[in-house]
């Protein structure tokens, strides 16, 4: 994948200069930064200039350097000596480590719930979103409800630590989701297995929830690699 210095005049990312306010930090340069990444619109392989990001957002040079240091720490960023700040295009290994890390955290969840019943509306409210996108052709849209889907049922077990490690997780898994050709192929089965899910977790069904939850990050996992290792591929020396 070539790489760019991102979209010409950086219009859209003037106007987030207002979310700045008076108490400009690198923290909330960092975080305009990470939603424009997960929104695709600085997709993996993107250089990032320091003039033009800078000026649009009308932050010292100082202020945006410390920004990319704390997403390069979160990993949605990486420096190359002699080259600059890039948005990582992840590895295979990458994607693979981070669907251990949701298994783990995901189905802990779900398995905590028959100790501790939760209301379900933020989650059922994740799946009306994902069918209006679908119905309006949005698959990027599509992407992002199923990206809020499994925020909010990691929001079920009420704790802003597995909250804050789900977001840095989620924020990683859209790189890649961003680079994948048809994301209607990808996304568009989870629109009814997210449905059914919810549907298992109101009839209180924890532990058959559990068990769906476990096949379905298997398959997203499978589907993804065989999509996605043939586009990483396609970027290598010597690729397609």
């Amino acid at each position: 994948m070539r790489a760019t210095d991102g979209p010409a005049g950086l219009p859209e990312l003037a106007g987030d200069r207002a979310l700045l306010g008076r108490t400009s930090t690198a923290e909330r340069v960092a975080d305009i930064l990470k939603s424009r990444i997960s929104e695709g619109y600085f997709t993996p392989g993107t250089r990032l200039s320091e003039d033009s990001i800078g000026g649009a957002l009308g932050v010292s040079r100082n202020t945006l350097r410390e920004a990319f240091r704390l997403l390069t720490h979160e990993r949605l960023l990486e420096h190359r000596l002699n080259r600059g700040v890039f948005v990582r295009m992840l590895s295979t290994a990458d994607v693979q480590d981070i669907y251990r890390t949701r298994q783990l955290v995901e189905c802990a969840v779900v398995r905590s719930l028959g100790e501790r019943p939760r209301p379900l509306h933020t989650v059922a409210e994740t799946v009306l979103e994902g069918r209006r996108a679908a119905h309006a052709g949005r698959w990027s849209a599509v992407s992002t409800a199923n990206i809020h889907f499994h925020r909010e049922l990691v929001a079920l077990a009420g704790s802003e630590r597995t909250d804050e490690l789900m977001r840095g997780v989620l924020a990683e898994l859209r790189l890649a989701f961003h680079v994948v050709a048809d994301p209607r192929r990808l996304h568009e089965p989870y629109l009814a297995r997210n449905a059914h899910l919810l549907k298992v977790l109101e009839a209180g069904e924890i532990r058959q929830a559990e068990e769906l939850l476990v096949a379905y990050l298997d398959d997203s996992l499978r589907e993804l690699l065989d999509v996605y290792g043939q586009r990483v591929a396609a970027t290598e020396p010597g690729g397609a």
